[in-house]
């Protein structure tokens, strides 16, 4: 008998997992892959960005409310989930930015943020791991983290000697970061609204990305996951504090999405295994392997 793929997706905080990479793993669970999202902290700092849900008994219960949502997005992927527990370290804003909260999960020890993280991937034992680069995609700090942490935890997975306390040692094969804002998507998309005579909502956004500066990521890795692109909102808008379901991400019809760039990308950090460049599949080389 083959072996089951396992894919397991490191985010940082509730919705994350939603927003990047969710319509991969709704097409490798329907591929029959197993895949986990570990979700590092509670999302508790997390502001609401939904007017609808910006409520007392809402902030007041947020981190009860954003388990609730997680949950919901859970079941619309298809995909199991974890907490690890930690707190969110929240978003601190200002020139200079104010110090962050003590006891957050960017502050932690990287040996005690990334041992709950070891022990899920001995635990779960994937073949392929997703992430985020080492600017957190963004810079928030929990984002930063979650990079250090799943770098620390892919390469200590596999070494007994290393959280001898985390259960039996585990290599993951292929470890990758996302690549969620290539400027080639955005103008492809943006070409598929003038053909046909529409506004681009993204237009003011995308400048703001560029004058941000950040760091562009060779694409290695496209999965072509257009057919579960409605799965993927339907995943993002149950995060109800976080997402307004009338705000500018759903404004792109799916047809113009699919049309134009029907794919999710990906940077190959770490591979293992033999894989030629670029890829269509982040199992490629995978597959082969295990014998799946």
């Amino acid at each position: 008998m083959s072996e089951r793929l396992r894919l397991m997706a490191v985010h940082a905080h509730p919705d994350d997992e939603s927003s990047k990479g969710a319509a991969s793993m709704a097409r490798y669970v329907n591929e029959g892959v197993e895949v986990l999202v570990v979700t590092l902290t509670g999302g508790e700092r997390g502001s609401i960005l939904n007017p609808a849900m910006d409520r007392p008994e809402i902030r007041d219960n947020i981190a009860e409310v954003r388990r609730k949502e997680m949950a919901e997005a859970r079941q619309i992927l298809g995909v199991h989930q974890e907490f690890s527990g930690f707190v969110d370290s929240g978003l601190p804003e200002g020139d200079p930015p104010p110090p962050l909260p003590e006891g957050c999960f960017a502050l932690q020890p990287l040996d005690v943020a990334a041992e709950p993280l070891v022990r899920s991937m001995r635990s779960f034992r994937p073949h392929v791991v997703t992430t985020y680069d080492d600017n957190g995609g963004y810079p928030h700090p929990d984002h930063v983290m979650t990079n250090k942490v799943s770098v620390e935890a892919f390469d200590a997975a596999p070494d007994p000697d290393r959280y001898p306390e985390a259960g039996a040692p585990w290599q993951p094969l292929k470890l990758y970061y996302h690549v969620s804002f290539p400027p080639a998507r955005f103008e492809a998309i943006a070409a598929s609204m003038a053909e046909r005579g529409l506004e681009n909502p993204f237009a003011d956004w995308m400048e703001r990305i560029k004058k941000r500066g950040l760091p562009q990521w060779e694409i290695t890795t496209q999965v072509k996951c257009d057919e579960c692109f409605e799965t993927r909102d339907r995943a993002l808008i149950a995060h109800a504090t976080q997402i307004d379901p009338n705000g500018f991400w759903f404004a792109i019809p799916l047809e113009v999405q699919s049309e134009a760039w029907p794919y999710e990308d990906y940077h190959l950090a770490r591979s293992l295994v033999d894989t030629e460049i670029p890829e269509s599949d982040l199992f490629a080389g995978v597959r082969e392997s295990v014998g799946a």
